[in-house]
């Protein structure tokens, strides 16, 4: 009995994940938080921001208020929102990437939404460290309440308030969080209740920016920045085309539309 038992226990140790290793929280420029830990980012290689066209404005205005950050100065909360592929999560990593690359002391932190509710142990590793931290979450909707409670109570008001040397990061399709559908929310809660609450989660961020569908032109200034800085031929009919048969007009479509012109010239676009 005991060594069926302990053959039970060796197959179990094999099925079970590795506990997730704790990283130095001021060694790394990038870490995942998983399993209650920082996790040192495998590669963490984020497109130059020049390379991040047609947000000019946003780009200001976000590498200002993650440069506080790291100089240990007073810093906002960042609320990214608008339209897919308009180049919101690549500019938050851009950005601290860039920072970075100054000198800054300064790390993101990628956190998934469903662990927004253990931040508190984070918190408590990073506090009083002489860096500024990055916290990413990205693609956020709050289709669940409970995430929704969950930033709330750590952006303003909760017991376990982030250290002055952290501030989110999130990007949302949505500019108010909303939920995609009220009906689906709890019938005993009053839809403009829900409604309230999830625009009092927005107010709480103190930087908000919109990203906007791009219109033709729109798009085709990218395009051709891009092929510009990468001496590639520029036919705006076969950029068009590319993003019609898409079905999409955006940064990423545009992006997506020089990797594949690079290859077919049989460019690189490693070394840039």
């Amino acid at each position: 009995m005991t060594d069926a038992i302990e053959r039970i226990a060796t197959a179990l140790e094999r099925l079970a994940p590795a506990p997730s290793v704790a990283a130095d929280p001021t060694a790394h420029p990038a870490y995942v938080w998983r399993d209650d830990a920082l996790v040192v980012a495998r590669h963490f290689a984020p497109l130059p921001l020049r390379l991040l066209r047609g947000i000019d404005a946003q780009k200001d205005a976000a590498l200002a208020n993650l440069a506080r950050l790291a100089a240990g100065h007073a810093a906002h909360d960042m609320l990214l929102w608008g339209a897919r592929g308009a180049g919101k999560s690549a500019l938050v990593k851009s950005a601290v990437g860039a920072l970075q690359t100054d000198g800054a002391t300064l790390a993101l932190v990628d956190i998934a939404a469903a662990s927004l509710a253990s931040l508190p142990r984070l918190f408590a590793m990073i506090e009083g460290i002489n860096r500024g931290f990055a916290l990413f979450v990205d693609d956020l909707g709050f289709d669940q309440a409970g995430e929704a409670r969950a930033l709330r109570s750590l952006l303003e008001g909760g017991a376990e308030a982030r250290p002055a040397n952290a501030r989110f990061c999130v990007t949302s399709n949505r500019r108010h969080l909303m939920p995609r559908d009220l009906a689906e929310q709890d019938s005993a809660i009053n839809p403009r209740d829900v409604v309230d609450d999830n625009l009092a989660l927005a107010d709480r961020f103190g930087l908000s920016l919109g990203f906007h569908v791009l219109d033709q032109p729109g798009y085709l200034a990218i395009v051709e920045g891009y092929v510009a800085d990468f001496k590639l031929p520029f036919d705006p009919q076969d950029a068009l085309l590319w993003a019609t048969q898409r079905g999409a007009r955006s940064g990423r479509i545009a992006w997506h539309y020089v990797v594949d012109l690079a290859g077919r010239h049989g460019q690189s676009l490693e070394s840039h």
